[in-house]
């Protein structure tokens, strides 16, 4: 069992239930929103032409491994800095930051700058052959979007800065605002511009780097004594001039490789298995699609529950207090059960307007409503121990133990089965769900047997 059993007396823990709540709800708004914007963009592109939405899905698909890549940093400057942050170390907390934001912009123009070189490379080999019209419009959007690497860099790493430090509210606003100007971007270019490839491509340029600006210029104090005073907020230094600080950069990522490498090839495998999808059809294809957007929903509270568990836990751990790591555990846990419970039943009950909606075939719709209603079930019951649990031992230090485990069972779950269920034993599309339902299944129950073990403890990055 995983429920603590003893009452205790939590007024002096580091996290009060109204503290969770606000950390909590704006993480989900955060979600919600890049969800709907997703969906708002791809309607957009769609207007363009098939051959726009075929190459902007392309080279969408590679930018992927690189938001993966940053966002991974950002995990592990987000550990770094809430370990520091519940030694109550402040000072420290913020030179970890600084190093967060200027590691990351450096490594991101050294990923701009392969990103160029390599473009031909990119959309001539690994695309495969690909006809001259989506690779016009592929060429156009990758051309425009690689200038926002760094931006997207810098968003990433200060989202993560005031996530640990539990103002979720900052990030959530700066992401409203940043897909905001890309909705309204993408509808003024394509819409009344009749901009093509390069309406969809601008738009998401000037957004990451307004949001860029702006998270750097909250993380700058204006005056020395702001910073002093004000003992719920972190600054970086305020200079033009970096060091870097080794011992600080290895914490930082002994977090963030493990968790980038664990990311990358959960990415790799999607697309391994995606290619498998598309050799049963086109109504598998149109089905699982429609099943990836749909899913998306029914998880987006336990992706907020990910980001949330890292900060508190590692508050928890940079104090030094276990017992508090624990409780959080659960508590975050019991939390995202209840809203993924929630949003999934409202999912089942809004199915039969949204299949409508997508015009599917029966066959593509019968086959949606299978993988729908499998995931629905498998998310109420695995999926939180499956992904936001190993998030503890992220926040804890203990990540080669949750990288080796989520690289093996993709490998041999959700791929290998696919293709025993998916396309030896007849199943199609739904044995390829099947097999994402085996690789959660078993990934839960070996981070439910290492939580318990406790050799998650002791393993702290600082």
């Amino acid at each position: 069992m995983l429920l603590h059993k003893k009452k205790r007396d939590t007024s002096t823990y580091l996290f009060s239930n109204k503290d969770l709540v606000r950390l909590y709800v704006p993480l989900i708004i955060e979600q919600m929103l890049a969800m709907l914007v997703g969906l708002a963009d791809s309607i957009m592109v769609s207007s363009v032409g098939e051959s726009a939405v075929s190459g902007v899905s392309l080279v969408d698909s590679c930018f992927q491994l690189i938001i993966n890549l940053f966002a991974a940093l950002a995990t592990g400057g987000a550990v770094t800095v809430g370990q520091y942050l519940g030694q109550k170390n402040k000072e420290k907390a913020g030179e970890a930051a600084t190093q967060l934001v200027w590691f990351s912009m450096l490594l991101s123009l050294g990923v701009m700058a392969l990103m160029y070189a390599g473009k031909g490379l990119i959309l001539n080999h690994v695309f495969g052959q690909i006809e001259a019209d989506v690779y016009g419009h592929a060429d156009t959007y990758m051309m425009i979007v690689n200038a926002s690497i760094p931006f997207l860099a810098l968003y990433n790493a200060g989202a993560a800065i005031f996530r640990s430090i539990g103002n979720s509210n900052i990030s959530m606003r700066v992401s409203l605002i940043m897909n905001g100007i890309n909705v309204v971007g993408n509808a003024i270019l394509i819409y009344v511009c009749k901009c093509g490839t390069e309406g969809v491509a601008i738009p998401t340029l000037v957004s990451r780097l307004a949001a860029a600006v702006i998270m750097i210029i909250l993380l700058i104090p204006k005056k020395s004594a702001q910073a002093k005073q004000d003992s719920t907020r972190i600054y970086i230094k305020k200079s033009l001039h970096y060091r870097a600080n080794w011992h600080m950069l290895k914490s930082i990522l002994l977090v963030g490789i493990p968790n980038g490498l664990e990311n990358s090839m959960f990415q790799l495998g999607k697309i391994l298995v995606l290619s498998l999808v598309s050799t049963f059809g086109t109504y598998a294809i149109a089905a699982n699609a429609v099943g990836n957007v749909i899913a998306g929903f029914q998880l987006m509270a336990g992706m907020a529950a990910s980001l949330a568990m890292v900060t508190v836990v590692s508050r928890c751990v940079g104090a030094g207090d276990y017992e508090q790591a624990k409780y959080y555990t659960i508590k975050v846990l019991v939390m995202a059960y209840m809203c993924i419970i929630v949003t999934v039943l409202f999912t089942f009950a809004v199915l039969p307007l949204v299949m409508k909606a997508y015009g599917l075939s029966y066959e593509a719709q019968s086959a949606a409503e299978k993988i729908l209603m499998l995931h629905g079930i498998a998310a109420s019951t695995i999926w939180p121990v499956a992904f936001t649990l190993p998030c503890t031992f992220r926040a804890a230090g203990d990540v080669k133990y949750s990288m080796i485990v989520s690289i093996c069972t993709m490998w041999i779950c959700r791929i290998v089965f696919s293709y025993v269920l998916g396309k030896y034993m007849g199943m199609g599309v739904f044995g390829v769900w099947v097999a994402m339902i085996m690789d959660q299944f078993v990934r839960g129950v070996l981070f439910i047997r290492r939580y318990l073990s406790g050799r998650w403890i002791g393993k702290k990055v600082i």
